[in-house]
């Protein structure tokens, strides 16, 4: 379809001043420890915003409001265990890390299991991003393939580009402060287009939220305890497991912990970032159940190829195109982009520090001078920016892009918290032990993650993990954390007799 020359405008604006803002940092960047940290001399509002911009991400803009279409509220619970994250983080997480000062989250397991302990958690890590970045860039590309008819395929590869050449040119400075500025604008996009949909309805606002309680998609789920549906309690311990993990033990965040000026301002940061989205999300929430009201008031709007669930993640995109008025479509889609480029370019960034600090200064060349610190960065950040683009070439097609990341996250983050908590929580635990838990709970990620490959009609059915695919985090920890814990305590009680 041809867009509108003013949206056109708006969309191509905002992204060169973006790249240009963004790279516009080269300059400052001096040392390695300007492209990790901005040299710890950041303002702690700007940090705050990168911290929400981080968590939004186009996985927020666009799943969201399509997993609120599909279902109901029960998502919006994941965000109900920040605060309690966030409280733990301010209270035990920032003073550790600041304490530590490495610009490495997992320096930490280091000084208490060895550097196995080290490596295994850094290429956890390292998975997790490629799954994160690959998701969220393949979310951008839905509403340029509404748009234009481009191809999705197409349209990550110029997206993915336009990240890496910021990111990369200026380093972590940049990325805090194009964080901040796209944070304002997802958030100036998302309120606009919630605003839009409540009074387009036919019969006013009250209309909406009429056909919404109707169908109980304000519900937050089943309140029943079960381990293999999508209730209100497995979706909060799935989330609380998720976001302590992300406070704990993610590059991301410890960067951020160590940009601020003081152990003060890193506390302000955190909890201004981290509270910030739960109002914010629960807007996106929002967004979806009105698109839901929208079509059941106006079925005629919306295309018979798109009322299929499969397509739920492209609802929200459809109607930018074609639901809002000359000017927002270009806001909305510069919105998404935003949160999804703001994502991406920290995932790029905070991956080049964990290369460099956790494989290359520590074993592949300790002695690497200053100079060969930033090539490494820049080399690290191209090598994993362009691995998440075949990432993302991988995620096309599939049905719901959120339960896609949600269950390669709990895949790929090998039960690193578990390992994290031992360490921290733990006293006199043996290394043994911990390689141990590590092994048992590798096992069971891995086997609750590949149960669902084996065919029904086979013999091996029996062997099908009966729990939800969110609980594999879950277990992950709990495993690791209990055999190491309780292996240790049986040693040294025998120690003592």
């Amino acid at each position: 379809m041809d867009l509108p020359l003013i949206d056109l405008a708006v969309f191509l604006v905002y992204m060169l001043a973006i790249v240009l803002f963004g790279a516009s940092f080269y300059y400052k960047k001096r040392s390695a420890n300007d492209f990790i940290t901005g040299g710890g001399k950041l303002p702690s509002w700007a940090i705050g915003m990168s911290i929400f911009a981080t968590f939004v991400s186009s996985i927020s803009f666009l799943a969201l409001p399509g997993n609120a279409y599909l279902n109901n509220w029960n998502g919006f619970v994941f965000s109900l265990s920040i605060p309690f994250a966030a409280w733990l983080a301010v209270k035990f997480f920032v003073p550790l890390y600041r304490g530590i000062k490495s610009p490495s989250a997992y320096f930490f397991l280091e000084t208490k299991f060895g550097p196995w302990a080290r490596i295994y958690a850094s290429i956890c890590y390292l998975l997790t991003q490629l799954a994160r970045m690959g998701a969220i860039m393949y979310l951008l590309a839905l509403p340029m393939n509404a748009l234009f008819g481009w191809s999705i395929p197409v349209i990550i590869v110029v997206t993915g580009v336009s990240v890496l050449i910021y990111s990369i040119m200026g380093g972590f400075e940049a990325v805090i402060w194009t964080d901040a500025i796209q944070g304002i604008i997802l958030i100036t996009g998302a309120l606009a287009c919630a605003g839009i949909l409540l009074f387009s309805m036919p019969e006013g606002p009250g209309q909406m939220f009429a056909i919404a309680s109707e169908q109980q998609k304000f519900s937050l789920g089943s309140f029943k305890l079960s381990f293999s549906e999508s209730t209100f309690w497995l979706i909060l311990v799935y989330g609380l497991f998720i976001n302590v993990q992300n406070f704990g033990v993610d590059q991301n965040y410890v960067q951020r912990y160590l940009s601020a000026k003081n152990e003060g301002e890193a506390v302000k940061s955190t909890l201004m970032g981290s509270l910030l989205y739960v109002p914010v999300s629960l807007l996106f929430f929002f967004i979806g159940t009105a698109l839901f009201s929208y079509y059941q008031a106006m079925p005629e709007m919306l295309p018979s190829e798109l009322s299929s669930s499969e397509n739920a993640d492209k609802i929200f995109p459809y109607f930018i195109v074609n639901g809002l008025p000359k000017g927002m479509t270009g806001l909305l889609i510069a919105s998404i982009f935003a949160a999804g480029m703001s994502t991406v370019s920290t995932s790029v960034n905070s991956s080049a520090t964990v290369i460099l600090t956790d494989h290359v200064k520590k074993y592949l060349n300790p002695h690497i001078t200053e100079g060969g610190e930033v090539k490494t960065l820049v080399i690290a950040s191209l090598v994993m920016g362009l691995l998440s683009i075949v990432v993302a070439l991988a995620f096309n097609g599939v049905t719901s892009a959120l339960d896609a990341w949600w269950a390669l996250s709990a895949i790929f983050s090998g039960g690193i918290l578990g390992l994290f908590l031992l360490a921290y929580v733990g006293r006199n635990i043996r290394q043994k032990y911990a390689a141990i838990g590590v092994a048992l709970g590798v096992l069971t990620i891995g086997w609750m993650s590949l149960s669902p490959l084996i065919p029904s009609e086979s013999g091996w059915v029996t062997f099908r993990s009966p729990f939800h695919a969110n609980l594999t985090i879950v277990f992950g920890t709990v495993v690791i954390f209990l055999v190491g814990f309780l292996f240790s305590a049986l040693y040294h009680r025998k120690a003592s007799n």
